[in-house]
């Protein structure tokens, strides 16, 4: 159960329950976020139509995203966010195992030399993001454009802020579970 009261699409202005609605549909299940964020009607009104721009965009191979994702989450053990995107590796074709191997075995065979690249990439931009080592990036050059490393750099430092909003606030990866 969150800390704050959650707010339901229903009681929302006709544009930000669209926006909601939208969201909840192309994103996928992140409806106790979604409920948290719908205090603050800004925060419904950019950062989630951004969100499904970048997806629609389809810039950023999506098994380099969530594996990003899901590093990040595991280092801030973010358990909501884990859950929710542990299964889009699955889909990418990446097995469990190797998952659960996570941020720490980049050694795995299930990951290629880009999966290895976004891994470390992931884990130097969250932890110590002064000091990423130049071999990561001509790593990163080998496989991404520079508009795809600038996106991964978005969608890292921005689960970090996930993260850390669902965890400050108490949304629980349960409250999704119905969606």
């Amino acid at each position: 159960m969150p800390r704050v009261t959650p707010i339901r699409p229903e009681t929302l202005p006709p544009d930000l329950a669209e926006t909601w609605h939208r969201y909840a549909t192309a994103y996928g299940p992140f409806e106790a976020q979604l409920e948290v964020f719908a205090h603050v009607p800004a925060a419904l009104r950019h950062l989630m139509p951004m969100l499904m721009e970048l997806r629609a965009a389809g810039t950023l191979p999506r098994r380099a995203l969530e594996l990003a994702i899901v590093v990040v989450s595991k280092l801030n053990a973010c358990d909501y966010c884990i859950a929710h995107h542990e299964p889009f590796l699955a889909v990418e074709g990446i097995p469990p195992e190797a998952v659960a191997g996570l941020p720490g075995n980049a050694d795995h065979p299930a990951f290629t030399a880009r999966d290895r690249a976004v891994i470390a990439f992931a884990i130097a931009a969250w932890e110590d993001s002064h000091r990423v080592p130049e071999r990561l990036f001509r790593s990163l050059r080998e496989h991404f454009t520079d508009a795809q490393i600038v996106e991964l750099t978005l969608r890292i430092t921005l689960t970090g802020f996930f993260n850390r909003f669902s965890a400050a606030l108490g949304i629980d990866a349960a409250a999704d579970a119905h969606a």
